[in-house]
């Protein structure tokens, strides 16, 4: 990715059901009055996607763009996965990357353990699935959410 002068840091808060919260900053780029586009996978939040239109207004505290709700759905989709093997050159987790860009998708990794599947509108999102499912891969579905996709309660 590279860095132009009308990209920015949003500050993404990310609350859990027990209570304890994580902070993300991804890259977006300005497009108007509060609004953003996402120029990064998040790495923790949900139901938001690379290439995504947030509104995101200035907060005084943060000193920086706050994420406040997603305004247009770019069509792309995250899946973020957990290798209990690191990504290292030619290792399973490696080829298991390999063949998930095969499949047209992209990544990018917040450790060499944990990466965010990226996958764009012309990819087949069951496809990608199936194939994380069958290769035994740990992985969550951030956008859309399990809970969007099927209606139900995880627990």
């Amino acid at each position: 990715m590279t860095i132009s002068d009308d990209m920015t840091k949003i500050v993404i808060c990310v609350e859990y059901s027990d209570g304890s919260s994580i902070v993300e900053t991804p890259w977006a780029t300005k497009i108007g009055d509060d609004l953003y586009r996402l120029e990064n996978s998040p790495y923790y939040a949900y139901s938001v996607s690379w290439l995504d239109v947030v509104r995101a207004p200035y907060s005084e505290e943060e000193k920086r763009p706050v994420f406040m709700e997603t305004v247009k759905k770019s069509g792309h989709r995250t899946i973020r996965i957990s290798f209990d093997c690191p990504v290292e050159d030619g290792n399973e987790s490696d080829k298991c990357l390999k063949e998930i860009v095969a499949l047209g998708c992209s990544y990018e990794g917040a450790t060499p353990s944990y990466i965010c599947i990226d996958i764009p509108p012309d990819a087949n999102f069951e496809e990608v699935r199936n194939f994380l499912v069958i290769k035994g891969v740990n992985f969550e579905h951030a956008d859309p959410t399990y809970e969007e996709l099927f209606g139900l309660e995880t627990e």
